[in-house]
């Protein structure tokens, strides 16, 4: 069986940065089974020109009408999809060339996984790697996926996730309180009722980047959407070790929080998003000293 792939790439404004590169890494996969969609959320660059230099029949352009906001996006593409398995590709990610087929060879076609992921790299603009960090998940047990990722031993992204389509879609898609971490949110609701594959190597890359809406949005907002998410994942596991993962889950999503709250240019907008912080999770970061924020 040779499984369709979709790769859909949701896109705004980055015709001439970096979606040349990201629609060429998607059509270069050595997995040859594979659609990919373009998602132009109504950008008022030249997206439709770039788009229609590749020859590929392969490739569908779907061009809204009007911007429908990044999660609207997301799903619109995740609606259209024919593939069994779905890659949510941002304009700004990269993935190497075997990174679809990397992922097939790990599911060998079966439908119990809800997702399979890889390990992940951070680049810069410039495609300079700046941190690496392999998929090592302690165990197959669900509290030690996520201890795992509390402990940095794993990270998760959308640049290194295949996701099972008919899955994803029985469990609503993206979507989270503030739809901030709304792929975060889909993983943990897929692990609470399938398998999930591991592949240690790294075959994705993430764009780091300052100006991204991780540091735009408001604190209060990442708080909730975080906060929601350690409730859904404490929901889960095991009574005998739920204050175990609540509490690292505390420590690591205030200090997710810490970040956001560090590029606030303001002393005082910093002096009160530590309050804030320290309200949703704990009094341990009243006491953390604020770095002086990336410039």
């Amino acid at each position: 069986m040779n499984d369709l792939v979709t790769i859909a790439i949701p896109t705004y404004n980055r015709a001439d940065i970096f979606l040349r590169d990201v629609i060429s890494a998607a059509l270069g996969q050595t997995w040859k089974n594979i659609e990919v969609l373009v998602g132009d959320n109504a950008s008022p660059d030249n997206t439709t020109e770039v788009v229609s230099e590749f020859n590929d029949p392969r490739l569908t352009y779907i061009r809204h009408k009007t911007n429908i906001g990044a999660n609207g996006n997301f799903n619109a593409l995740l609606d259209t999809a024919r593939g069994k398995w779905f890659f949510l590709f941002h304009d700004d990610d990269m993935i190497d060339r075997d990174f679809i087929e990397s992922c097939i060879r790990i599911a060998k076609h079966d439908t119990n996984f809800g997702f399979i992921r890889t390990g992940v790299r951070a680049i810069d603009a410039k495609g300079k790697i700046l941190k690496e960090r392999p998929n090592n998940i302690s165990s197959d047990i669900r509290e030690d996926f996520y201890l795992s990722w509390f402990n940095a031993q794993t990270g998760l992204y959308l640049c290194n996730t295949l996701f099972n389509t008919k899955h994803l879609k029985e469990i609503g898609g993206f979507r989270s309180l503030h739809n901030l971490l709304e792929d975060n949110y889909a993983l943990v609701k897929l692990l609470e009722k399938w398998d999930h594959g591991v592949i240690v190597d790294i075959k994705a890359s993430y764009r780091y980047t300052y100006n991204q809406r991780t540091y735009k949005v408001p604190v209060k907002a990442w708080c909730e959407d975080f906060l929601g998410l350690l409730d859904l994942i404490v929901s889960q596991c095991d009574p005998a070790r739920k204050n175990k993962i609540r509490n690292s889950g505390r420590q690591f999503f205030g200090g997710l929080c810490m970040r956001r709250a560090n590029a606030l240019a303001s002393p005082i907008k910093r002096f009160f998003a530590r309050i804030l912080i320290a309200s949703y999770f704990g009094p341990r970061f009243l006491l953390q000293k604020f770095k002086t924020p990336r410039q």
